[in-house]
């Protein structure tokens, strides 16, 4: 094993706690709901608090990383996220609850974006598709393990346990870190663009807060209404700030200029929004639509991790023969496919059929993410790529955010027409539907990529663009 691989190793062995606490508390809903006395809708904001601390601290993990080394910043944040897993455990409220799952997503925003730059700095461009897999491997392992151990835990245990179980992972993670991840680190970083940072946190966490309590009795109407605005306006600010700003900026938004980075950026956006519901949506319906009990959620809902996993051995090879925008293609739509073929579990498919298809799902939908990862740095300068970094990673947790406040807006609008407000099985088919469609949109944008689009990264020879062409990266 090279030291790069090694690397990317020890940076998983903190994704991997990330990933279980993720597909954990994905399975434990309806159990968490009923001990903390709520909705299991309501539980939505356990998934977008958590994804609301990541948005805010996200953007600043880029110049934290560059200032203070990235393994500092790298191992504070284990501990961080470690704290608020403690913290969850002894949560007994939905406020108490929704606040430990924010302290987590602060770790978290430090974590993942500072532990994928780390990875992105230790090996050459053109090993960074195999690379990503090396690093994704160990991450996946947590999916793979989260259902059934969440269903596992709840059924004979309790539920607090899938968040303490965090804790010898994260010492692990943090030794491991201390010893031998690179200290990267820039030799100026430049100033901390504090106004950027009010600016889009608050733009962030008023969108992706707003989104999640519309329609919700957990605030007022009016107070939705509020945070929704407040954030579309703070949000405008900042792109208005970052447009006239002389230093670095916290968000760079003069990276889109690199057409493959636009491409990964915003077409992995919409792709997420579908993806991001999942998590949500599927457990939902299979234990209170269907009767399952958690357990066996758990034991059906793996498989999709194992799909994903299976992936990581082909990813190189697949996009080293055919090239990005071919993959893109046609592994978006099989990938938006399977998202809406999903809502037909409701007609009592037998779980074998349930497993084979989560499996194939995973499969595609792990191979798209490797490809919008890797692709989005193609053409970034070394010297970018942390704030390429921070844009990346902004970007997909708000997508994941969205996700799960629309599957959740789509149920309650649903359930409002109904006469015992209660949610049908054709509810869940109809809001896989939707979010099948959304995530087969960006499609288009891949579609307008090169034909040898990401080749430094994919291993294709690149073809030589005709002496009077515009080979300029911002060109149409």
């Amino acid at each position: 094993m090279t030291r790069p691989q090694f690397t990317a190793l020890i940076v998983a062995s903190a994704l991997f706690m990330e990933q279980v606490d993720a597909t954990v508390i994905a399975t434990a809903l309806p159990a968490i709901a009923v001990d903390l006395a709520v909705d299991p809708i309501a539980l939505k904001l356990a998934f977008t608090a958590y994804l609301l601390g990541l948005a805010i601290f996200i953007p600043a993990s880029g110049w934290a990383a560059d200032r203070f080394g990235a393994r500092a910043v790298f191992s504070s944040a284990i501990v961080v996220f470690t704290i608020g897993s403690i913290c969850s455990g002894f949560s007994s409220t939905l406020e108490q609850f929704v606040a430990a799952r924010v302290l987590q997503g602060i770790g978290g925003a430090m974590m993942t974006p500072v532990g994928r730059l780390v990875v992105i700095r230790s090996a050459p461009r053109s090993e960074l598709v195999a690379l990503m897999a090396w690093l994704t491997v160990p991450s996946l392992l947590g999916p793979m393990m989260g259902p059934p151990l969440g269903g596992f835990i709840v059924t004979f245990f309790d539920w607090r346990w899938i968040f303490w179980i965090n804790v010898p992972v994260g010492i692990v993670g943090f030794i491991l870190a201390r010893l031998f991840v690179p200290d990267f680190r820039a030799e100026d970083p430049g100033r901390f663009d504090a106004l950027g940072f009010v600016l889009l946190g608050t733009g962030l966490s008023g969108l992706v807060f707003g989104l999640s309590v519309f329609g919700q009795a957990f605030v007022p109407f009016w107070v939705s209404l509020a945070l929704l605005a407040a954030g579309a306006v703070c949000t405008t600010l900042y792109v208005g700030h970052a447009r006239r700003s002389t230093s670095r900026p916290l968000l760079d938004l003069a990276l889109f200029k690199y057409r493959t980075l636009f491409t990964g950026v915003v077409g992995g956006f919409l792709f997420r929004i579908g993806i991001g519901a999942i998590p949500f949506l599927l457990p939902l319906m299979l234990q209170i639509g269907l009767g399952l009990t958690a357990f066996e959620t758990g034991m059906l809902t793996f498989a999709g991790a194992g799909g994903a996993l299976l992936m990581k051995f082909t990813a190189a090879p697949i996009v080293r023969r055919v090239g990005f925008k071919p993959v893109l293609v046609v592994n978006g739509v099989l990938s938006a496919g399977f998202i809406a073929v999903t809502g037909l579990f409701i007609y009592g498919v037998p779980h074998y059929v349930i497993v084979v298809v989560l499996l194939t799902a995973g499969f595609f939908r792990s191979l798209q993410f490797t490809c919008l990862n890797a692709l989005t740095y193609a053409d970034v300068p070394d010297d970018q790529t942390s704030r390429a970094t921070s844009l990346s990673s902004v970007s997909q947790q708000l997508a994941l955010s969205t996700g799960v406040a629309v599957a959740a807006f789509i149920l309650e609008v649903l359930r409002s027409q109904s006469g015992d407000h209660s949610i049908a099985l054709t509810d869940y088919l109809t809001a896989f539907l939707i979010l099948g469609a959304i995530s087969l949109v960006p499609v288009l944008t891949y579609l307008r990529l090169p034909a040898d689009a990401g080749a430094s990264m994919s291993g294709r020879r690149r073809r030589a663009p005709p002496a009077d062409s515009d080979t300029s990266e911002g060109g149409a």
